[in-house]
């Protein structure tokens, strides 16, 4: 089948499936007039690819995991802490979110919201002070 049919029955964008196979993340075969040729295999794997970027891992997480789900001799452990380490990575990113989350809540409660040219966020973001300084930490 062509690409457009690999992305229909996959359900990436024809340009995603392009870019996976520039990279080498798969091989489909190429029919005589050099066009690609997806089999089932290749939606299979496309599809594979599809629900591990949904969940977050990177390209290189994947090609691992490619790797691991085509090997019928590996071992789960492998596959665990690849898996495991992005979910560290998360709970890592969760924590920055959080924080800075926290951190906008504090300066927009410190916001006046009025039509006064007083703002502590800009002057948070410019690394001021409250009295109009530059803090330490900002240069």
């Amino acid at each position: 089948m062509n690409v457009g049919d690999a992305a229909e029955r996959s359900g990436l964008p024809a340009k995603t499936i392009r870019y996976y196979e520039e990279i080498g993340l798969i091989r489909p075969a190429r029919a005589e007039n050099g066009y690609r040729d997806y089999s089932g295999d290749d939606i299979h794997r496309l599809a594979f690819l599809r629900r591990a970027r949904n969940l977050g891992f990177s390209i290189d997480d994947c090609r691992q995991l490619m790797a691991l789900y085509q090997d019928r001799d590996r071992a789960s452990h492998d596959v665990r802490e690849i898996a495991a380490a992005h979910v560290r990575a998360i709970e890592e990113k969760v924590r920055e979110l959080q924080s800075m989350r926290a951190t906008l809540q504090t300066l927009v409660r410190a916001c006046h919201g009025d039509h006064r040219p007083d703002c502590p966020i800009l002057d948070d973001m410019a690394g001021l002070t409250a009295d109009g300084e530059h803090s330490k930490t900002a240069n």
